[in-house]
């Protein structure tokens, strides 16, 4: 850990000490695209979760600082043969994004679009546990909100750089025939990212859109809020957040606001970390003239003052270590809540659809196998990855990996997920083990810079290896965007771990569209079949 981590670690540790405080980014994990709403003493979180399986995670929290994980929306989506990583399709970069949460008259409300099936989705729900009714809404409608009326109408905004409101019918199944569309706000052509991510909301009776966009002839990351006296008025307003914490000039924005039992009021938006991937940001908010006012003299602050409304709860984890086995005396609703991944402890998701089949989760000895069942040249292919975010500013994990049941041509291990991905593992070569370092590299930083075509990683090194059980290991650093991992293994005959292949340089790009993880994984190049067995997976906050 360098000096910068330390301090920074240091500060974390006083302001936690601090019951009554929060440090920004509230989570330094990737949930992008929040949105958050309170019933009663309650606030739930909503994000995007693209790609990854279960899908569309729901957080709470008793004081808008500490968040834990509560139910997943769905399972699986469509079940696509894109979604379910058949031969070459994939939907990366794509799946579930920006969903809005409602509660209105004693039901929750999820909607969001998927932009591999071009549909719109709405899940609802008498409980934020599920479980949950799955319906769509004729026409896709991006980065969608919400809003139900006082006179029981709902409508929906949504678009980019053109917002659209429109009116449903009262199915919620379609736009209402006759009912109210119309444009409430263009932004300029200039803007590299026009308005975006709608939040919509009616407070003492008028109507404010919040969005995301960028600055005219930069790229930086903004918030705005438009507001009109009635649906049929005119939306005037301005960018209410331009501040990037004073982090590598990445601003903060797309969010939604939340007011307190004691009535304050918080927006959450989020900020871009490189690699690690969107993290989000708590900003305390007041209200002037009917307009929304975030931070402190247009800055946002460091160190937030937040209120508990359940003193003393006990937080579960959002990144774990695992030892694969069940705690004994659990209720079913511990069970449900803290092992509702297909089974696993719901910090973990697979990479696209899993097929089940091919995984056993043996708690009694305290591992898990997946067996491979296509052939495939590259990590980005292989099904049935389980999957970790990452932690910012540094984080590491370990596994033991049982390689015994490879065949030729296998590679299994563990993986820095992404577009630009690392793995160290073992694979089988002409009958015998080779511990190897593999990654997919770029030249390029920008997000925009990506190739759609997969072109299998690189192998940097390779060491012969006469055993089957090793010790695998991945460091990441993500500070000030430093985003560089290293590999290296533990086998019992050398001394400490030893690093394999290179410094991997990690990136954030469109191609996948989501921060780095932790995967644990097996693929086949040459017979299907094999199969690689993990235990004991260890996670480090750094």
């Amino acid at each position: 850990m360098n000096n910068d981590n330390f301090v920074s670690a240091q500060k974390e540790a006083e302001f936690q000490k601090q019951a009554d405080y929060a440090l920004n980014p509230v989570l330094n994990l990737d949930y992008p695209d929040p949105d958050v709403i309170r019933v009663d003493d309650t606030y739930y979180m909503v994000s995007t979760t693209m790609y990854f399986m279960p899908g569309c995670e729901i957080l709470r929290s008793y004081d808008l600082k500490n968040w834990e994980h509560i139910s997943y929306v769905y399972d699986r989506l469509d079940s696509t043969p894109a979604q379910c990583l058949e031969g070459d399709e994939n939907v990366y970069g794509k799946g579930m994004w920006a969903a809005t949460i409602r509660y209105h008259e004693g039901k929750f409300y999820i909607c969001f679009v998927a932009n591999d099936t071009g549909k719109t989705y709405l899940y609802t729900s008498d409980t934020i546990t599920g479980p949950w009714k799955k319906s769509t809404i004729e026409g896709f409608f991006h980065d969608c909100s919400l809003l139900f009326d006082d006179d029981g109408r709902v409508y929906i905004v949504y678009g980019n750089r053109e917002i659209y409101l429109t009116e449903l019918n009262d199915e919620l199944s379609a736009p209402k025939e006759g009912g109210l569309h119309r444009m409430i706000v263009k932004d300029s052509d200039e803007t590299r990212l026009g308005y975006e991510g709608a939040h919509f909301y009616k407070i003492n009776g008028k109507y404010y859109v919040f969005f995301i966009h960028s600055l005219i002839g930069e790229w930086r990351r903004t918030e705005a809020c438009f507001v009109a006296d009635s649906l049929d008025g005119e939306f005037t307003g301005c960018d209410v957040v331009n501040d990037d914490l004073g982090y590598c000039y990445q601003g903060v924005a797309q969010g939604g606001i939340v007011d307190t039992p004691d009535g304050k009021w918080y927006g959450i938006l989020f900020q871009d970390r490189g690699a690690i991937g969107r993290c989000p940001v708590l900003i305390p908010m007041r209200w002037e003239e009917d307009f929304p006012v975030f931070g402190e003299n247009g800055k946002i602050p460091e160190k937030i003052e937040v209120t508990s409304t359940r003193p003393g709860h006990e937080y579960t984890p959002l990144i774990q270590s695992d030892d694969f086995r069940l705690p004994e005396d659990l209720s079913e609703e511990q069970k449900a809540k803290e092992y509702g991944s297909f089974g696993f402890k719901s910090v973990w998701q697979f990479n696209h659809e899993p097929d089940l089949a091919l995984v056993d989760l043996n708690r009694e000895e305290g591992n898990f196998t997946i067996t491979s069942g296509k052939l495939c040249d590259d990590l980005t292919k292989a099904k049935n990855v389980l999957t970790q975010r990452m932690f910012y500013p540094a984080c590491a994990g370990e596994v033991t990996l049982d390689a015994s049941g490879l065949k030729e041509g296998d590679f299994a291990g563990l993986c820095a997920l992404q577009g630009c991905y690392g793995f160290v593992g073992i694979t089988k070569r002409d009958g015998r083990n080779y511990v190897v370092m593999v990654s997919k590299t770029s030249e390029q930083s920008d997000m925009m810079s990506y190739k759609n075509e997969f072109v299998p990683g690189t192998e940097w090194e390779a060491v012969p290896f006469e055993g089957n059980q090793i010790r695998l290991k991945i460091e990441a650093e993500f500070t000030n965007k430093k985003d560089e991992a290293i590999f290296s293994f533990f086998d019992g005959s050398i001394s400490g771990y030893r690093k394999v292949g290179i410094t991997q340089k990690l990136y954030f790009k469109l191609d996948h569209f989501t921060g780095c993880r932790f995967g644990l994984f097996i693929y086949s190049t040459k017979e299907t079949g094999g199969f690689a067995k993990f235990s004991d997976f260890t996670y480090e906050k750094k």
